[in-house]
């Protein structure tokens, strides 16, 4: 009994203090967010319970859709962009395919070590109507009068963003991938290259079985990464013009600080919507992987 007792007592030692950390950040802002997306207070005026009409507001709003669908490029991006240019790159090194591996890696994973503001200043200097891609293109076709009117365009506006996101983040992947890939044992490859197997055959054989898992960990990685896009959009710019560039996270910060009838109400309902989508899409991709490990099983 005396051991039972030590070992109870030694697991509230260690585990009690994470558990209320966790529940101090997580728990509690969780149920705040759920309780606040059910009324109707900025703060001052009386709380007034107002169901679910902070959610009729978010749904039949045209700017929440709008914003939704440029989350989900995001996500797009990610999952068909960063994910699979991080893996082939990360394949190329491991491979030493190409010379000068090292210096490769550094600088494709240079990147996601600068500020994402700094980043998304930089990019916008080189997007601006008098910016470096515009004088290079300006210099190319001979067009003095060229500008860029991507930007514009309510559907294409958010294109430029997209892209600066997948030449930032793909670095990340690409190293997740590769420390990865330098764990597979270097005795199975030898083996199958003896065995006169292709590159090809390495790959789909060898390396995407061993990879399964780490790959469903990026996805959500991705995935909940891409929903949470605040800072970079914010500070590239802006959700502007006239709201083309908007995400999830950008009409969250209006609506809680700039739109400010309803601040809380409004507030917990779009964190909790992001919540549901986040999870929705997580658990999907959940069910696909579920399916690839116990087929590599």
């Amino acid at each position: 009994m005396k051991q039972q007792a030590l070992k109870r007592y030694s697991y509230a030692v260690l585990v009690g203090p994470t558990l209320l950390v966790y529940g101090i950040v997580i728990i509690v802002p969780l149920v705040v967010s759920i309780v606040t997306g059910f009324i109707n207070w900025n703060g001052y005026n009386q709380i007034k319970w107002v169901g679910l009409d902070n959610y009729v507001k978010i749904f039949t709003d045209p700017q929440f859709g709008h914003d939704v669908r440029n989350n989900l490029l995001i996500v797009a991006v990610s999952l068909f962009g960063q994910i699979p240019i991080g893996f082939i790159l990360a394949y190329i090194l491991y491979r030493k395919i190409v010379k000068g591996g090292n210096f490769f890696e550094t600088m494709i994973f240079l990147p996601i070590t600068l500020s994402a503001i700094i980043v998304a200043i930089l990019w916008n200097r080189m997007f601006s109507p008098m910016g470096t891609l515009v004088y290079i293109i300006r210099q190319l076709t001979h067009d003095p009068r060229f500008i860029f009117t991507i930007q514009e365009d309510k559907v294409w506006a958010i294109f430029p963003v997209l892209f600066v996101i997948l030449w930032m983040y793909t670095g990340l992947y690409m190293v997740i991938f590769l420390a990865n890939m330098q764990k597979i044992q270097h005795s199975t490859l030898e083996a199958a290259l003896l065995d006169g197997a292709s590159e090809w055959q390495i790959l789909r054989r060898i390396v995407v079985p061993n990879l399964v898992g780490v790959v469903f960990t990026t996805t959500v990685l991705a995935v909940s990464g891409s929903l949470k896009s605040f800072d970079l959009v914010f500070a590239m710019t802006n959700g502007g013009p006239a709201r083309y560039t908007e995400v999830i996270g950008l009409y969250l910060y209006q609506n809680t600080f700039n739109y400010a009838p309803n601040p809380y109400g409004m507030g917990g309902a779009i964190s909790m919507v992001m919540i549901i989508i986040s999870v929705g899409l997580i658990s999907i991709l959940q069910r696909l992987f579920g399916r690839l490990e116990r087929k590599y099983g």
